[in-house]
């Protein structure tokens, strides 16, 4: 596997935990720890590189989750962070978390990343709202 194509993994193992963090209401170690057994069973494994990278995407956005929503509501006209669809939410979440605080992926990158989780796990609005709103958040950061 290429190098950005096991980061996507690992934001798609990082997406999949964070879901299962607020859909599932669980706490972030658990689900770390339940999804590090999932995959086990399954092939997809991924390196500890990027384990840790997953590990370190989820604990930093929900670190930063009250930041991260003001943040998204500001940029999200018209549309209240609670009556987002989920996976939107989530999203935008995860990559205004790694736009803000993780500093060693381009942004354009990081939004490139967001638009794949959204047309992967999103609905058919997803990419176009998730691209606006990360571009006026992005523009927006110091």
């Amino acid at each position: 596997m290429t190098k950005t194509g096991s980061r996507h993994r690992a934001r798609e193992s990082a997406f999949q935990m964070l879901y299962q963090w607020e859909v599932g209401r669980a706490a972030p170690d658990a689900v770390v720890a339940d999804y590090e057994a999932i995959e086990q069973d399954e092939n997809t494994a991924l390196t500890p590189v990027n384990r840790r990278f997953a590990e370190a995407l989820v604990a930093g956005t929900v670190a930063h989750v009250a930041e991260i929503d003001q943040r998204i509501a500001a940029h999200a006209q018209n549309w209240r962070i609670e009556r987002m669809a989920a996976v939107d939410r989530l999203i935008l979440r995860l990559a205004i978390y790694e736009l803000a605080h993780a500093s060693d992926t381009p942004p354009s990158v990081v939004i490139d990343e967001a638009l794949e989780l959204a047309r992967t796990f999103g609905e058919e609005d997803s990419v176009r709202f998730v691209n606006g709103v990360l571009d006026a958040v992005f523009k927006s950061l110091p």
